[in-house]
């Protein structure tokens, strides 16, 4: 059996998962990213919050995220740049960015 979701019920089911950290922005951000790559891609995707949570991380800057994975930035521009390159980077209005780990 098989339900398609809508990008509402996706950002709220993101949201009520007590073991992530998603801002309102955060999922809202991340699902319109993965709905669009969905479309870029021409492949279905099946969606699976546990899976979304262990593979990506929302921080309240580049900086910040740089730092958790040990990237010696000095600055939120070098951050982006080097995050970037390294990996896919979510810009979440308002602030803050999600990282798909790596």
């Amino acid at each position: 059996m098989k339900r398609t979701l809508t990008k509402s019920e996706m950002i709220a089911d993101l949201l009520q998962d007590d073991y992530a950290n998603w801002t309102d922005e955060g999922a809202r951000a991340l699902v319109e990213w993965l709905q669009a790559l969905e479309e870029d891609t021409g492949t279905e995707m099946e969606y699976d919050r546990v899976a979304i949570r262990c593979e990506w991380d929302e921080y309240p800057s580049a900086l910040a995220a740089a730092k958790s994975y040990g990237i010696p930035a000095t600055d939120e521009n070098t951050a982006r740049l080097i995050l970037e390159d390294r990996t896919a980077l979510i810009e979440v209005p308002g602030g803050g960015v999600i990282v798909q780990q790596h």
